[in-house]
Parts: C-alpha cells; structure tokens; sequence
C-alpha cells in the first residue's frame, strides 16, 4: 500500500490565513481599502504589477517612510487557520511534501514555513532600498494569472507529475493550480466558479480536514 501522492500544494490567503488575504490585512491596520483596483485587476484593467503597486501606494500615502520592519510586526498578528501543524506533519509522515503557492506577501509566507515546516513555499514581495523602506514597487514571484506554472516548477524540483499532486484553494486564481493537479480541494471557496471547478468542496475551520481526502485509501489497496 503505497501513497498516491508526492505534493500538496496550499494557498496561503483564506486557506493557511484565516483571514481574506495578507495584503487586506496591512490595509486594514492602516485603515485604507483597495476595493477599486481590485475590481480593475479582476477585469483586466491594470496587470498585477500595477495591483501591488496602488496596494503598496496605500500604505506609503499614510507613512511615507514605511519600512518591511513594521509589515513584518503586522503581519505577525494575522489570524492561521486551525490544523496546519497537524497537517503538515501528516503530510509529511507520509512521505508527501508540502509547499506554499500564493499571491499573498512572502513575509506571511516565510513565516508558516519556518513555524510549521513546509518544504518550500512561493510569494510575492516587497521591494525595499538599503534602509529597509518600501520603494513603492512589488516583486512579483507568483503570476496570479497562472499559479499552475509556479507548481509545475515544484512538480519538477521534486520529480513528479500532476496526477500524484494535490492543490488546495479558495478563489478563482487557484484555478490554475486544480488544473495541474490530478487532486484539488476547495477550502472555504469564496465564489461559485473556484467551488465547481474543483474535485472536492471543504467548508469548515480546521485545515486538516483535507487529510482524509489526501490520505484516503481504496478498498483492497
């Protein structure tokens, strides 16, 4: 009896983070929302560099000299889902690896991964001039357009195909992702489209839900 799969791939926002995304977190604590660009990205009406940058702006417009430090401190208090070290640790008693695929900011993401012990994670970032302040401009490591590349570079690091891989997500940019993998799982889904367009539907408050279907076992196997 052997596992069936090699990677699970999770997002971060609304998925590890309980909480909408990363990036609304910093607007909340700063008081700004981004809700005009974000229709705009939706539509395609500015690209996602554009994206981080108005959210970036919004920040800087309140404290000009913001600096990584202090996102860092905020990020710091945002709220985790329950299970990720449950999970994790399962995952990995099975011999399955477990990365982090996510358009939210990589400070979040450097975070899960250093406490809870993924084996590798891919985000966006912040760019900063010697000082440590923000220059205004994001770094774009994850196209939210296709996240599905981003795990297929991880498919390929650790040598194995989309039908031994699972993705987990909530929103439509994780589509791409459930199209690579031979598994996907809506967790906490916030439309319709990313809910039908997966293999399984998870609603609920703990992310170690999700191992009963990555583990399950076939009769006779």
């Amino acid at each position: 009896m052997g596992r069936r799969y090699d990677l699970v791939a999770f997002d971060m926002d609304g998925v590890l983070l309980n909480h909408i995304s990363s990036w609304t977190w910093v607007h909340d604590v700063f008081g700004v929302n981004n809700d005009e660009s974000l229709v705009e990205f939706l539509n395609s009406k500015i690209d996602e560099k554009e994206f981080m940058r108005r959210d970036i702006a919004l920040w800087k417009n309140i404290d000009p000299e913001v600096n990584i430090r202090t996102i860092a401190g905020y990020l710091k208090d945002v709220p985790l889902i329950e299970g990720i070290q449950e999970t994790v640790a399962a995952l990995r008693w099975n011999d399955i690896r477990s990365v982090i695929i996510s358009g939210g900011i990589d400070i979040a993401t450097e975070m899960l991964f250093s406490e809870f012990g993924f084996d590798d994670y891919a985000a966006n970032g912040l760019e900063t001039d010697g000082d440590g302040r923000l220059t205004g401009e994001g770094v774009i490591n994850v196209d939210l357009t296709d996240k599905g590349k981003k795990l297929r570079e991880f498919m390929k690091q650790i040598g194995t195909v989309p039908e031994r891989t699972v993705s987990i997500g909530n929103s439509s940019t994780d589509i791409k992702m459930f199209e690579n993998s031979g598994l996907s799982i809506a967790f906490n889904p916030i439309d319709d489209i990313t809910k039908n367009s997966a293999d399984h539907v998870i609603y609920g408050n703990n992310i170690s839900e999700v191992l009963s279907i990555i583990l399950e076992v076939k009769d006779g196997e």
